[in-house]
């Protein structure tokens, strides 16, 4: 039986949550090198001017690369299987350069990404917020797109824009304001339960 979110087969034009962790939660990303590496690959594989790797047609909208996962935020355009080249390539790049850093044997991420399809606006908009908002220094942590939404001019393979179309003070707000309901739930059921 499949695993929930392993889509085997893919639409274009469409937009995809991609994630994936650590084998067995393993940390991954152990140090600012690491996510800087995999970012770079990332950037190898999607950044059209470069012409020494082969680049894939899917545009990168929003991602958050924790210690023990990632997550992104995916738009191909008209090839199906672009993504899972695109994830096979990363995958693996990824985890020759651990491999060989750390002098590690075996599988770096839990099993094959795993991968949502966002169909509405809508939850389009609640993705990239729950992406920027993995991280408890969400505001200032480097290893996320929330800067490209806030005011930084990102790099051109990155494309915050296809989905964000409010002011940095909006953004900052909508992310803010789940957070405070996150938070106020939470408090609720602490209270609930004594």
């Amino acid at each position: 039986m499949p695993s929930k979110n392993t889509i085997r087969e893919y639409d274009a034009p469409a937009y995809y949550h991609v994630y994936n962790r650590g084998a067995g939660g393993a940390v991954i990303f152990k140090d600012s090198q690491d996510k800087r590496k995999f970012m770079s690959i990332l950037e190898r594989y999607l950044d059209e001017t470069n012409e020494n790797y082969l680049t894939f047609g899917i545009e990168l909208l929003a991602y958050c690369v924790m210690n023990n996962h990632y997550h992104l935020l995916l738009y191909q355009d008209s090839e199906p299987d672009e993504i899972t080249k695109l994830m096979r390539s990363v995958s693996t790049a990824y985890s020759m350069y651990y491999n060989l850093r750390y002098k590690n044997k075996g599988h770096v991420f839990q099993s094959v990404f795993r991968a949502s399809r966002i169909t509405e606006e809508p939850y389009l908009l609640h993705i990239s917020r729950y992406i920027h908002l993995n991280p408890r220094t969400y505001r200032t942590y480097y290893w996320s797109s929330l800067k490209y939404y806030l005011n930084t001019t990102p790099p051109n393979w990155i494309h915050p824009d296809r989905i964000v179309d409010m002011t940095p003070e909006l953004y900052i707000d909508f992310l803010e304001d789940y957070k405070d309901r996150r938070l106020l739930l939470k408090e609720i059921k602490k209270q609930l339960a004594l």
